[in-house]
Protein backbone atom coordinates (compact mmCIF):
# COMPACT_ATOMS: atom_id res chain seq x y z
CA UNK A 1 0.00 0.00 0.00
CA UNK A 2 1.72 3.48 -1.27
CA UNK A 3 1.38 6.73 1.23
CA UNK A 4 -1.23 8.05 -1.26
CA UNK A 5 -3.59 5.22 -0.57
CA UNK A 6 -4.61 5.64 3.31
CA UNK A 7 -5.43 9.17 2.24
CA UNK A 8 -8.18 8.27 -0.63
CA UNK A 9 -9.44 6.19 1.59
CA UNK A 10 -10.47 8.89 4.52
CA UNK A 11 -11.53 10.92 1.55
CA UNK A 12 -15.10 9.56 1.76
CA UNK A 13 -14.76 9.89 5.53
CA UNK A 14 -13.94 13.67 5.45
CA UNK A 15 -16.49 14.21 2.94
CA UNK A 16 -19.32 12.74 5.46
CA UNK A 17 -17.90 14.32 7.93
CA UNK A 18 -18.39 17.86 6.11
CA UNK A 19 -21.70 16.81 4.82
CA UNK A 20 -23.16 15.51 8.42
CA UNK A 21 -21.29 18.03 10.31
CA UNK A 22 -23.39 21.30 9.86
CA UNK A 23 -20.27 23.46 8.06
CA UNK A 24 -22.02 24.97 5.47
CA UNK A 25 -19.26 26.79 4.34
CA UNK A 26 -16.97 23.79 4.45
CA UNK A 27 -19.72 21.73 2.37
CA UNK A 28 -19.89 24.05 -0.42
CA UNK A 29 -15.94 24.78 -0.61
CA UNK A 30 -15.35 20.72 -0.80
CA UNK A 31 -18.47 21.00 -3.62
CA UNK A 32 -17.08 23.21 -5.56
CA UNK A 33 -13.21 21.56 -5.53
CA UNK A 34 -15.22 18.77 -7.16
CA UNK A 35 -16.75 21.26 -9.55
CA UNK A 36 -20.53 21.85 -8.13
CA UNK A 37 -20.78 25.50 -7.55
CA UNK A 38 -23.56 26.84 -5.38
CA UNK A 39 -25.34 27.72 -7.87
CA UNK A 40 -25.79 24.49 -9.20
CA UNK A 41 -26.62 23.23 -5.32
CA UNK A 42 -29.37 26.16 -5.43
CA UNK A 43 -30.98 25.45 -8.68
CA UNK A 44 -31.20 21.60 -7.33
CA UNK A 45 -32.22 22.49 -4.00
CA UNK A 46 -35.17 24.96 -5.47
CA UNK A 47 -35.97 21.61 -7.99
CA UNK A 48 -36.46 19.65 -4.33
CA UNK A 49 -38.09 21.62 -2.75
CA UNK A 50 -40.65 22.05 -5.92
CA UNK A 51 -40.98 18.36 -5.83
CA UNK A 52 -41.74 18.17 -2.39
CA UNK A 53 -44.11 21.09 -2.61
CA UNK A 54 -45.86 19.06 -5.33
CA UNK A 55 -45.46 15.75 -3.03
CA UNK A 56 -46.80 17.34 -0.37
CA UNK A 57 -49.93 18.71 -2.31
CA UNK A 58 -50.77 15.21 -3.55
CA UNK A 59 -50.41 14.04 -0.12
CA UNK A 60 -52.62 16.78 1.47
CA UNK A 61 -55.29 15.66 -1.32
CA UNK A 62 -55.07 11.73 -0.49
CA UNK A 63 -55.60 12.76 3.30
CA UNK A 64 -58.51 14.84 2.29
CA UNK A 65 -60.10 12.32 0.64
CA UNK A 66 -59.72 10.08 3.59
CA UNK A 67 -61.43 12.59 5.74
CA UNK A 68 -64.36 12.70 3.68
CA UNK A 69 -65.23 8.89 3.89
CA UNK A 70 -64.43 9.22 7.04
CA UNK A 71 -67.15 12.28 6.97
CA UNK A 72 -69.21 9.42 4.98
CA UNK A 73 -68.86 6.84 7.72
CA UNK A 74 -72.00 4.49 7.92
CA UNK A 75 -70.87 2.44 10.40
CA UNK A 76 -68.88 -0.33 10.80
CA UNK A 77 -64.93 -0.48 12.39
CA UNK A 78 -64.60 3.26 13.66
CA UNK A 79 -61.27 2.19 14.73
CA UNK A 80 -60.19 1.41 11.08
CA UNK A 81 -61.02 4.76 9.79
CA UNK A 82 -59.12 6.43 12.72
CA UNK A 83 -56.12 4.15 11.78
CA UNK A 84 -55.98 5.04 8.39
CA UNK A 85 -56.88 8.89 8.92
CA UNK A 86 -54.27 9.04 11.24
CA UNK A 87 -51.33 7.58 8.60
CA UNK A 88 -52.85 10.59 6.47
CA UNK A 89 -52.21 12.90 9.20
CA UNK A 90 -48.85 11.37 9.65
CA UNK A 91 -47.90 11.33 6.09
CA UNK A 92 -49.46 14.79 5.57
CA UNK A 93 -47.23 15.87 8.74
CA UNK A 94 -43.85 14.61 7.06
CA UNK A 95 -44.39 15.76 3.94
CA UNK A 96 -44.82 19.06 5.33
CA UNK A 97 -41.78 18.66 7.50
CA UNK A 98 -39.93 17.85 4.27
CA UNK A 99 -40.90 20.99 2.14
CA UNK A 100 -39.07 23.41 5.07
CA UNK A 101 -36.27 21.58 5.33
CA UNK A 102 -35.90 22.00 1.46
CA UNK A 103 -37.23 25.86 1.57
CA UNK A 104 -34.32 25.93 4.43
CA UNK A 105 -31.62 24.48 2.30
CA UNK A 106 -32.91 26.50 -0.59
CA UNK A 107 -32.18 29.98 1.76
CA UNK A 108 -28.91 28.19 2.90
CA UNK A 109 -27.26 28.03 -0.38
CA UNK A 110 -28.65 31.08 -1.72
CA UNK A 111 -27.27 33.01 1.90
CA UNK A 112 -23.75 31.55 0.55
CA UNK A 113 -24.06 31.98 -3.12
CA UNK A 114 -24.92 36.11 -2.56
CA UNK A 115 -22.95 36.30 0.83
CA UNK A 116 -19.66 35.19 -2.15
CA UNK A 117 -21.10 37.17 -4.43
CA UNK A 118 -21.23 40.16 -2.74
CA UNK A 119 -17.75 39.91 -1.32
CA UNK A 120 -16.53 39.20 -4.76
CA UNK A 121 -17.98 42.85 -5.61
CA UNK A 122 -15.12 43.99 -4.04
CA UNK A 123 -12.25 41.95 -6.49
CA UNK A 124 -13.23 43.89 -9.45
CA UNK A 125 -10.71 46.01 -10.59
CA UNK A 126 -13.28 47.71 -13.70
CA UNK A 127 -15.67 49.88 -11.78
CA UNK A 128 -17.93 49.43 -15.05
CA UNK A 129 -17.97 45.62 -14.56
CA UNK A 130 -18.50 45.97 -11.13
CA UNK A 131 -21.50 48.25 -11.36
CA UNK A 132 -23.19 45.80 -14.14
CA UNK A 133 -22.58 42.80 -11.20
CA UNK A 134 -23.78 44.29 -8.54
CA UNK A 135 -27.00 45.21 -10.23
CA UNK A 136 -26.86 41.61 -11.26
CA UNK A 137 -26.80 40.77 -7.59
CA UNK A 138 -29.43 43.29 -6.86
CA UNK A 139 -32.01 42.36 -9.71
CA UNK A 140 -31.52 38.39 -8.72
CA UNK A 141 -31.51 38.97 -4.72
CA UNK A 142 -35.16 40.43 -5.43
CA UNK A 143 -36.12 37.65 -7.77
CA UNK A 144 -35.08 34.93 -5.00
CA UNK A 145 -36.82 36.77 -2.84
CA UNK A 146 -40.11 36.65 -4.56
CA UNK A 147 -39.23 32.63 -4.88
CA UNK A 148 -39.20 32.37 -1.63
CA UNK A 149 -41.94 34.86 -0.91
CA UNK A 150 -43.90 32.46 -2.77
CA UNK A 151 -42.57 28.94 -1.30
CA UNK A 152 -42.97 30.27 2.34
CA UNK A 153 -46.43 31.37 1.02
CA UNK A 154 -47.04 27.94 -0.26
CA UNK A 155 -46.18 26.41 3.08
CA UNK A 156 -48.02 28.11 5.48
CA UNK A 157 -51.12 27.18 3.54
CA UNK A 158 -50.19 23.54 4.77
CA UNK A 159 -50.22 24.70 9.27
CA UNK A 160 -54.34 25.19 8.75
CA UNK A 161 -54.50 22.38 6.86
CA UNK A 162 -52.99 20.13 9.26
CA UNK A 163 -54.18 21.57 12.36
CA UNK A 164 -57.80 20.72 11.16
CA UNK A 165 -56.81 17.25 10.60
CA UNK A 166 -55.02 16.87 13.56
CA UNK A 167 -58.14 17.86 14.92
CA UNK A 168 -60.19 15.09 13.45
CA UNK A 169 -58.11 12.86 14.27
CA UNK A 170 -58.41 13.71 17.66
CA UNK A 171 -61.83 14.06 17.52
CA UNK A 172 -62.16 10.27 16.08
CA UNK A 173 -59.48 9.17 19.25
CA UNK A 174 -61.40 10.45 21.45
CA UNK A 175 -64.67 9.26 20.20
CA UNK A 176 -63.05 5.49 20.39
CA UNK A 177 -62.01 5.97 24.19
CA UNK A 178 -65.75 7.31 24.68
CA UNK A 179 -66.70 3.94 22.81
CA UNK A 180 -64.51 2.07 24.62
CA UNK A 181 -65.29 3.37 28.20
CA UNK A 182 -69.18 2.98 27.27
CA UNK A 183 -68.15 -0.48 26.62
CA UNK A 184 -66.96 -1.15 29.72
CA UNK A 185 -69.88 0.22 31.19
CA UNK A 186 -72.04 -2.47 29.97
CA UNK A 187 -69.28 -4.98 31.32
CA UNK A 188 -69.86 -3.34 34.85
CA UNK A 189 -73.67 -3.38 34.79
CA UNK A 190 -73.09 -7.53 33.69
CA UNK A 191 -70.47 -8.23 36.30
CA UNK A 192 -72.59 -6.30 39.21
CA UNK A 193 -75.73 -8.56 38.20
CA UNK A 194 -73.50 -11.76 37.82
CA UNK A 195 -72.29 -10.63 41.23
CA UNK A 196 -75.69 -10.02 42.98
CA UNK A 197 -77.59 -13.48 41.49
Amino acid sequence: MSKKEPVLYLLPLFFIIFLTGGCQTAYYNTMEKFGVHKRDIMVDRVEEARDSQHEAKEQFQSALEQFSQVLNYKGGRLEDKYNTLQAEYDKSEATANEVKDRIDAVEDVSEALFDEWDDELDQYTSKSLRRESEKKLDKTQRQYEQLIKAMRKAEMKMNPVLKALKDQVLYLKHNLNAQAIASLQSELVAVESDIAE
